[in-house]
């Protein structure tokens, strides 16, 4: 099992940069592959990008391609989400989840979840 913890969130104006970092407890972080989602109020939990077990893999979703990177440090527990360029659009609460099977787009992929961090991008 995985405890999960995001941090990094805040409020910023558009065109602004942010760093999210989810720090994972235990001692097997790289047998799990990791995502980021996003969920506004009223709307669904959204994708937002994942990376494999070493990290040679990423995937995104197509509107933050070329502004969000996601990486991970296995040495340190801790997957990241460098997002560049924010826009008004991005404001949601912030989520990693973490599984040992596998990973891509789907919420239900993921069986531990982060509590969330707040952005929030002022236009």
């Amino acid at each position: 099992q995985v405890q999960l913890v995001e941090s990094g969130g805040g409020l910023v104006q558009a065109g602004d940069s942010l760093r999210l970092s989810c720090a994972a407890s235990g001692r097997t972080f790289s047998s799990y592959a990791m995502g980021w989602f996003r969920q506004a109020p009223g709307k669904e939990r959204d994708f937002v990008a994942a990376i494999s077990w070493s990290g040679d893999n990423t995937y995104y979703k197509n509107s933050v391609k070329g502004r969000f990177t996601i990486s991970r440090d296995n040495a340190k527990n801790t997957v990241y989400l460098q997002m560049n360029s924010l826009k008004p659009e991005d404001t949601a609460v912030y989520l990693c989840a973490a599984d040992q099977n596998s990973y891509g787009d789907y919420p239900g992929l993921y069986n531990y979840w982060g509590q969330g961090t707040q952005v929030t991008v002022s236009s």
